[in-house]
């Protein structure tokens, strides 16, 4: 088979193919959490590669596996492993911009609050320093209320977005499986 030029090569050399996977996991091996290291070799690795290119990952292991069923499972492993976390990711999205709206909507509450309560000191206080505190007291007050919010609908939801769809790109990526002949035993 033959690369394309818009395709980026992640490729990784192991003893045993059930060493990608978390050991103490109950499910069946499709369904299998990668191990902790695998991951982040392969979601650090996906991270340095441009966006626009489909990935393919190259999993080198003993040729004793070619035949296992750990082997003939490990696209869909791989597939069903980054999918889910790409589908976690979009709910924490989700969940980060009904917080968002909620605290906009405190936000907002509070703005207008502080406005009309600077707008009344500015009547019944007489003209001083200690008005004019008053006054930028409340201002300030109701613009940092609204601080939280805006900073989620303008920065903290944009790297969960990138995590998302790097997910989805290792979930969608190829894999390919490269068994390599055994070592024969070195003798004295």
């Amino acid at each position: 088979m033959t690369e394309t030029a818009s395709e980026d090569l992640i490729e990784l050399r192991v003893d045993n193919i059930a060493q990608l996977f978390h050991t103490l996991d109950p499910f069946p091996f499709r369904e299998r959490d990668l191990d902790k290291e695998a991951e982040e070799f392969i979601v650090g690795w996906a991270r340095e590669l441009a966006a626009d290119r489909t990935i393919k990952i190259i999993v080198h292991f003993p040729e004793a596996e070619a035949q296992t069923k750990a082997a003939r499972e490990l696209e869909e492993a791989f597939r069903r492993y980054f999918s889910d976390h790409a589908n976690a990711t979009q709910r924490e999205t989700k969940e980060l911009f009904r917080i968002g709206r909620r605290s906009l909507g405190i936000g907002v509450t509070i703005l207008i609050a502080c406005l009309l309560s600077a707008h009344l000191a500015s009547g019944y206080l007489v003209e001083s320093p200690f008005r004019r505190l008053v006054e930028e007291s409340f201002l300030i007050l109701g613009w940092v209320a609204n601080w939280r919010p805006l900073e989620i609908f303008l920065y903290d939801w944009l790297p969960l977005a990138r995590r998302r769809d790097l997910y989805r790109r290792l979930a969608a990526a190829t894999v390919e499986l490269r068994p390599y002949p055994a070592r024969a035993p070195s003798g004295p």
